[in-house]
């Protein structure tokens, strides 16, 4: 280099985006600590049932007794109830929340049209446009408005997981079009189109008919329980 020349600045490392295959892979550990988790506990019921009924064989094997009378005896502890499964409770909201994050990059997965519908690879185009023409005719609705994020992604959540396993193939999701929030902005909007996005469940969507909540709203094509 020659004298007195200056060093080209260093370029920075581009930022890594977390995308579908860090989310499949992280969904996939949660799922196996928390089947592992719920598995120990149904050891721990099963031996608490198996030490009863063995206490019960006793009893029975020994009959009728007579109580002895008091004698400066020790009064054992008490016997504390079975532990509540709050950890697994807890486990599994963890996992709901980690399966659906605030930080998930969308936008390079929506199409450009006017709504910036979705669809996902190898789902035809042919379906977003019978989606907007209305041919499928939304069979449940969950209306988000009024609730904060962390409320709205966890009922999100929970309706597209029930909404699947009963069978129902489309479905209409409110988030409304933030004329109530201070500044004009639809905060759930976006968060909304994230979410939908990383539930494999979700095989398309875009945005409702005019009738049906316009740019407030989004009708979601979901996958059959087996498909």
């Amino acid at each position: 280099m020659p004298h007195g020349a200056k060093k080209p600045a260093s370029q920075p490392k581009p930022t890594r985006r977390f995308g579908l295959d860090d989310l499949s892979g992280l969904r996939s550990t949660l799922k196996a600590q928390t089947e592992q988790r719920e598995a120990e506990r149904r050891e721990a019921e099963a031996a608490a049932q198996r030490a009863r009924e063995e206490a019960d064989v006793f009893r029975s094997s020994v009959g009728n007794v007579n109580t002895l009378r008091d004698r400066n005896r020790v009064a054992p502890a008490p016997k504390h109830p079975a532990p509540v499964p709050v950890q697994t409770r807890l486990d599994d909201q963890a996992v709901l929340a980690a399966s659906l994050s605030d930080e998930f990059d969308v936008e390079n997965l929506l199409d450009t049209d006017e709504t910036l519908s979705f669809r996902r690879p190898g789902i035809g185009i042919d379906v977003v446009k019978k989606l907007r023409r209305g041919e499928w005719v939304p069979q449940d609705k969950i209306d988000l408005h009024g609730l904060r994020s962390d409320e709205a992604r966890e009922a999100l959540a929970e309706f597209v997981r029930r909404s699947v396993k009963r069978g129902v193939r489309c479905v209409r999701v409110i988030h409304g079009k933030g004329n109530g929030s201070p500044d004009k902005t639809p905060v759930l909007k976006g968060k909304v189109r994230s979410w939908l996005v990383q539930k494999e469940e979700v095989l398309a969507f875009v945005q409702a008919r005019g009738a049906e909540g316009g740019a407030g709203a989004l009708m979601v094509l979901l996958r059959q329980p087996h498909a």
